[in-house]
């Protein structure tokens, strides 16, 4: 009868320098074993967790989490994929298919801010039909709220539409929404549109990079969860939801009227003026995923000279790009906020009677559903919701 050769009958057996290389080979091999164990483990509670995020975002967050930035960073640039050029948008620049339509007298308001002016194209050439119109879809007690437009990017990105978003505070008023993963930990705010914010929720989009590399501080609910920097731009809600922007400590500063101040980089648009180094800076200015030059999905927030409230997003967006969006929207100061697909989301909503409010994408090709929002976010967001 044969012996069995267990592990240890094996290592009896063999020669005393093959018993060493195999003892050394089992215990290496044992913490390598344990390791992939709890890699996976890790990995599997990232893919599991209660939200919308893709798959390939939810694998990347994890890799920035665990010490594989510049690894994740190295694979974006080599699937990056510059976008065509030349061309018109498929089916021209249509009107939103949310748009309302408030009476004339609504829109002449007083109460409110003036009706934006049409924006001169960024193209050469005339504009599209319809390109840089403003377009009102959402009302409070009548009065138009929010209001949105489609502008082509560049001369040359010609067939790709940027969305802008009008928001007027008079009317509404916005809300640092926290991820459960950035900043994490316990807070009054939701990570989600609850049945509550839903009666009153007209538009939300994503806020900036991740807290470890927007090179900026994050302050809310009276805590300071990443130091506030000096000269980063800083997108600051007072406690009556009214936003601005400017450089910390030069612009906008602390008081006792700060709700939340959420840093990101450096300011894109400053005194309506698209930062010289758009095109020049590096990872200090506009952080190192990709690159300023790239055309990507891209998103921005600024402020008017007059305090209308404006969010651009879309694709094919360089950093310099991105700026003239801003300030061809009037913007006096801006920012820059996330970038890359799975990040780059801008929504709005209409209310129903009967469950969730209905919500729409601010230009085509979004690839972050309106329907996100209605689940916890991994990430810190902002919702802009209609004053009493």
């Amino acid at each position: 009868m044969t012996r069995p050769r267990t592990l240890f009958g094996f290592l009896r057996a063999a020669p005393p320098a093959s018993r060493r290389a195999r003892s050394l080979a089992a215990l290496i091999g044992m913490p390598v074993l344990v390791l992939l164990i709890v890699t996976g483990w890790s990995v599997a509670g990232a893919l599991a967790a209660p939200s919308t995020d893709s798959t390939a975002a939810r694998l990347a967050e994890w890799g920035r989490d665990h010490g594989f930035d510049g690894l994740i960073t190295w694979l974006e640039k080599e699937q990056y994929t510059p976008p065509p050029t030349g061309g018109q948008p498929l089916g021209g620049v249509a009107s939103p298919s949310g748009e309302v339509h408030p009476g004339p007298g609504r829109l002449a308001d007083r109460a409110g801010l003036p009706v934006p002016a049409t924006m001169a194209p960024l193209a050469h050439g005339p504009a599209l039909p319809g390109e840089g119109v403003w377009h009102v879809v959402a009302t409070v007690h009548g009065h138009p709220a929010v209001q949105v437009a489609s502008l082509r990017p560049d001369a040359d990105h010609t067939s790709f539409l940027a969305g802008l978003m009008w928001l007027d505070p008079t009317y509404v008023r916005g809300q640092l929404q926290p991820g459960f993963t950035d900043p994490g930990g316990t807070w009054q705010a939701s990570d989600q549109i609850t049945p509550s914010l839903a009666t009153r929720v007209l538009a939300a989009f994503n806020a900036g990079f991740r807290l470890s590399a927007s090179r900026g501080g994050y302050y809310s609910e009276g805590r300071t969860v990443t130091p506030l920097r000096d000269g980063a731009a800083s997108l600051v809600l007072d406690k009556n939801g009214t936003a601005r922007v400017g450089a910390w400590n030069t612009d906008v500063r602390m008081s006792t009227q700060v709700a939340s101040v959420r840093q990101n980089l450096v300011l894109l648009v400053n005194h309506g003026v698209v930062n010289p180094t758009c095109s020049s800076g590096g990872t200090a200015e506009w952080g190192s995923t990709i690159g300023q030059a790239a055309f990507i999905h891209r998103s921005a927030f600024g402020v008017t000279a007059d305090g209308a409230e404006v969010y651009v997003g879309g694709p094919a967006l360089s950093v310099c790009s991105l700026g003239h969006l801003l300030a061809a929207a009037g913007v006096v100061n801006g920012m820059e906020l996330d970038i890359n697909p799975a990040w780059v989301s801008g929504a709005y909503f209409h209310h129903n009677a009967h469950g969730s409010p209905s919500g729409f994408p601010l230009f085509p090709g979004e690839q972050v559903s309106p329907e996100h929002y209605f689940s916890p976010s991994s990430r810190d967001w902002y919702g802009w919701y209609a004053r009493p």
